[in-house]
């Protein structure tokens, strides 16, 4: 499994993150931009990238806060999060970024270009359904326990593409007014959309890491599941 440092600048600032791929086949494969959750760009984000890369992807793991930020625990994380959930204009722009760099790595990595997506973790989640409604030209969106809310949810008619939600159902940092809501605004923009509740999964249930008990904690059958339907609507799209 290959993995590169990919360090680009926009308005004079630099961001870092790591493109992954299986280099032991030259075969063009489908690439995926990948928001991690709100720790950005680390070591634990990056395993995650990597077996999603290992599902037969080019994966580049995104870094939405600028190279010199790395938070270091959950109140530095929360921080740079909760920036770019204040300024959503900022939060598409660094996510479009991502898209455009992603695409520009066809030129090292066996990417086709014709076939991209974007999928996001938590903090990752809420920023491709951002990217989505931004009218982002990329055939699907992938929120893993993702916030659900926007300040503006008109801008859901700009959806090009397939949204798909992997959300667990007893998620205490995503309320069901917040999940309603969001359903709510998808119906009346007439999106392709699901959300899948995963029954018995709070928040970060795909993440090893997560351990704290009802409210962000592991769950691997929930994991395995979720992971199931981003392969199965990557099917769709791609023909794959």
């Amino acid at each position: 499994m290959r993995a590169d440092p990919v360090r680009v600048e926009q308005d004079g600032q630099a961001f870092q993150g790591i493109l992954i791929w299986n280099g032991s086949t030259g075969e063009k494969r489908p690439g995926i931009l990948m928001v991690p959750n709100w720790m950005g760009v680390n070591e634990q984000t990056a395993e995650k990238a990597r077996s999603v890369a290992a599902r037969g992807y080019v994966v580049l793991l995104w870094d939405m806060y600028g190279a010199d930020v790395r938070p270091k625990d959950a109140a530095e994380a929360s921080a740079a999060a909760g920036a770019l959930r204040k300024d959503r204009a900022l939060m598409r722009k660094r996510a479009a970024f991502g898209l455009e760099t992603l695409k520009a790595q066809a030129a090292k990595a066996p990417i086709d270009t014709t076939r991209l997506a974007a999928i996001g973790f938590c903090f990752g989640g809420g920023t491709v359904l951002e990217l989505a409604r931004s009218g982002a030209d990329i055939p699907a969106v992938v929120s893993f326990h993702g916030n659900l809310d926007t300040p503006n949810k008109d801008d859901a008619k700009s959806i090009k593409g397939k949204v798909l939600v992997l959300h667990g159902a007893d998620d205490p940092g995503v309320p069901v007014e917040q999940v309603r809501a969001f359903e709510d605004e998808m119906r009346a923009a007439r999106v392709d959309w699901q959300l899948v509740e995963l029954g018995g999964a709070v928040h970060s249930f795909t993440n090893p890491h997560a351990k704290t008990p009802g409210r962000a904690e592991y769950h691997p059958i929930a994991a395995k599941r979720a992971f199931a339907y981003m392969d199965a609507l990557f099917e769709e799209v791609f023909g794959r």
